[in-house]
């Protein structure tokens, strides 16, 4: 299990770049802040989300470095996700006590999550970025650690997939690229993010809409966008899907084309317009890709309502808000009780879809 950790300055989220598998980073990123610390009533959450069974003596929290796992490479999007947290929560004035956040990359998310279940097991002060991925991570790689062991904290953002190619690709629109996947499957080599994860389970759909069959589509797996961005500029890519965050950067810069977005409506993905959607492009496929924070298992009632207290009250932030609109992040929020279902209603869902494209058993 290798885990990178690093230093940055006081307001350093860190850029979304990719360091490639294997790879060591070191990048420890702490902030530090001079408020009180927040303390709120025990009784008001319980682990299992129902009514709290605490002292009703207040809790302090956090009274020690808070740390946010990225159970990913540094540049993806977990990575981003806890490094635009830690941001916020030191912009908001929310916590006087520093706040970390560190990668342990691999196995699409379940090294970290093992690393959660059984190392940092009733430790409050540890919390973890997931997602949707995550789902897929355990069940193509029969993970023995499930999410359902964590203690569920929140849904935090949604973001639209979006599907590109090298600038110069012939690929002009997403049915030209398809048409050739159902044709030759072999012919194209598509890129994304961890297997099973968000990205190939899109690539499964399209496939299976364009009615070609999923597990004929070459698909290479990486743990972060920043491999899979030098891999199509480098040409060992015909096409890549991640979150459109992601590559918008390219887009914009003129060295990748977006050919479609995977959402309800079309989004600007750094073309200057909005790129059509999937739908719009003549395949029934929507997907949405979103992420969320969990705590240990074995927490007490009174620290997951700190936790949850703390983490509703940077969503309600000024800070947070400008975070989504400077990620171009749907509002995805729900906390307590309501993630604790939806984490379980995925968890069903995600699975379902997986053995229907013949990524799972």
């Amino acid at each position: 299990m290798t885990e990178v950790r690093g230093t940055a300055g006081l307001r350093s989220r860190g850029r979304p770049r990719f360091i490639g598998r294997g790879a060591a980073a070191r990048q420890r990123v702490a902030a530090l802040v001079c408020v009180p610390v927040l303390a709120l009533a025990a009784g008001g959450c319980a682990k299992d989300g129902g009514a709290g069974s605490g002292s009703g003596e207040a809790v302090k929290y956090p009274t020690t470095t808070l740390e946010l796992m990225a159970p990913a490479a540094p540049g993806g999007g977990w990575d981003s996700t806890a490094r635009a947290l830690q941001k916020a929560l030191t912009d908001s004035k929310l916590v006087s006590e520093s706040v970390e956040v560190y990668n342990v990359p691999g196995a699409g998310g379940t090294l970290g999550l093992s690393q959660l279940v059984t190392k940092n097991k009733g430790d409050a002060h540890q919390l973890m970025v997931t997602g949707l991925v995550m789902i897929g991570g355990v069940a193509t790689n029969k993970s023995p650690v499930k999410l359902s062991q964590v203690t569920p904290i929140a849904t935090l953002t949604a973001e639209q997939e979006v599907i590109v190619v090298p600038a110069g690709s012939k690929y002009t629109t997403l049915k030209q690229l398809m048409d050739d996947a159902k044709a030759n499957p072999s012919s194209i080599n598509w890129g994304g993010g961890s297997a099973g994860g968000t990205d190939q389970i899109l690539v499964g759909l399209l496939a299976k809409a364009a009615g070609a069959d999923p597990k004929a589509m070459k698909y290479v797996a990486y743990s972060g966008g920043g491999e899979s961005k030098a891999a199509l500029l480098s040409g060992d890519l015909t096409a890549a899907v991640s979150g459109a965050s992601e590559y918008a950067d390219l887009v914009a810069s003129g060295k990748l084309r977006a050919l479609a977005v995977s959402g309800a409506t079309g989004i600007d993905v750094g073309a200057g317009k909005p790129t059509a959607t999937i739908k719009e492009s003549g395949y029934d496929v929507e997907l949405m890709n979103w992420r969320g924070l969990v705590a240990p298992p074995g927490i007490k009632d009174s620290e997951r309502a700190a936790i949850i207290k703390l983490v509703d009250d940077l969503h309600a932030s000024a800070q947070w808000k400008q975070t989504l609109t400077d990620q171009k992040w749907d509002d995805f929020y729900r906390s307590g009780d309501e993630a604790k279902s939806y984490f379980e209603s995925e968890n069903s869902r995600i699975t379902g879809v997986l053995e229907e494209i013949g990524l799972a058993d």
